[in-house]
């Protein structure tokens, strides 16, 4: 039972003690920052890169295509069951906020900090998604705009791996899991 034991010690239920935990924070928000409302954001440095505009050649369309799928697509989901998802997100994310923070379970705050911050920035990009569609925004506009919400998520994964470090670190210091 050696091996067994060795595969619970790596994957721990301790979240903020956990290696993997913190791993998956960072990917986790690097590809936030990077993946901003579905578009890669080297489409977006390329169409830069191009001159944008209408004489910016491929990447500028390459740029406008996808984020008119996506802005398409982000809004047809929230318009058709908008609703039922928002009621679901705040369900699950009240009931992780009073197990982790009521009752004291280490994993229900590991995963309430990681969902609370990222369910703005799913909020901000159903926003402006529906802003980019409704203003049929192109070329620089666009590319400012899409700039404008990678800066924001950016700002707000910053924030969230700022105060998930600080509230891990205070709860294994009083917590006498070390």
């Amino acid at each position: 039972m050696d091996w067994y034991s060795n595969i619970l010690e790596i994957i721990d239920m301790r979240s903020f003690t956990s290696i993997w935990y913190w791993i998956m924070l960072a990917v986790l928000w690097s590809t936030t920052a990077h993946w901003t409302l579905g578009v890669p954001y080297d489409v977006v440095t390329r169409a830069r890169r191009a001159g944008g505009g209408k004489g910016g050649g491929g990447a500028q369309a390459d740029l406008e295509t996808l984020v008119r799928v996506n802005c398409n697509r982000i809004t047809h989901i929230m318009d058709v069951s908008g609703v039922w998802i928002v009621s679901l997100a705040f369900f699950l994310l009240t009931g992780l906020a009073i197990l982790g923070f009521w009752y004291g379970i280490e994993l229900a705050q590991a995963v309430f900090l990681i969902a609370a911050p990222w369910s703005l920035v799913a909020a901000m990009s159903v926003r402006h998604a529906r802003a980019i569609r409704s203003r049929a925004e192109q070329g620089e506009t666009l590319r400012r705009h899409i700039g404008r919400l990678r800066f924001y998520n950016q700002v707000i994964g910053l924030v969230s791996i700022f105060v998930t470090a600080f509230w891990g670190m205070w709860f294994n210091l009083s917590a006498s899991v070390l």
